[in-house]
């Protein structure tokens, strides 16, 4: 099969005249991440599946006015994004001490123990970010966007992009300062 008829964008291009098949080849490529981008910004399990099947359904029903003008990545970006800060603008969402690792087969207790407290005190400080600062960190830091990458997915400019994280990475300084220092 050329290259093309497998790209995302020819997939989702077909899943827009009605191919399910080629959407159930978007979901089974994209799921994990697209989960794992809600998850760090939900904090917890339920909600980010709930998320990324409300942001599959939302492309599925967009399928027949996509245009591929970005990368699929980015315009899957920019749903789930949406999706995950509506969600947090209806409710506060719950969240979880860490997000689940693969856990090292010999983990030292010592470590273990300050990796926890570690990432204990990252998703406290991550939980009292404004909605939309915390997103452009999961999308940074987690998922390793730039910053037009992450403009585009929240449909921000560049500079915006910049000062929400600049803001952000302040905010967590002080933050883990102040959790450290108790």
């Amino acid at each position: 099969m050329p290259e093309r008829a497998t790209s995302d964008e020819f997939l989702m291009q077909a899943a827009g005249r009605g191919d399910l098949g080629a959407f159930e080849e978007i979901v089974r490529r994209h799921q994990a991440w697209a989960w794992r981008v809600a998850y760090r910004f939900l904090g917890h399990e339920e909600d980010a599946a709930d998320a990324v099947q409300d942001a599959f359904l939302r492309l599925l029903d967009a399928g027949s006015r996509y245009r591929p003008a970005a990368s699929f990545r980015t315009y899957l970006y920019q749903v789930v994004s949406r999706v995950c800060l509506d969600r947090a603008k209806k409710k506060r969402p719950l969240y979880v001490k860490e997000v689940p690792e693969i856990p090292d087969p010999c983990p030292d207790a010592d470590e273990t123990m300050v990796r926890d407290e570690t990432a204990a005190a990252v998703r406290v400080a991550l939980d009292a970010l404004p909605p939309r600062q915390r997103m452009a960190v999961v999308l940074k830091y987690y998922e390793g966007l730039s910053y037009t990458d992450i403009a585009d997915a929240m449909g921000i400019t560049v500079k915006a992009a910049e000062r929400l994280l600049a803001n952000a990475r302040k905010s967590l300084q002080s933050s883990l300062a102040r959790l450290k220092g108790d």
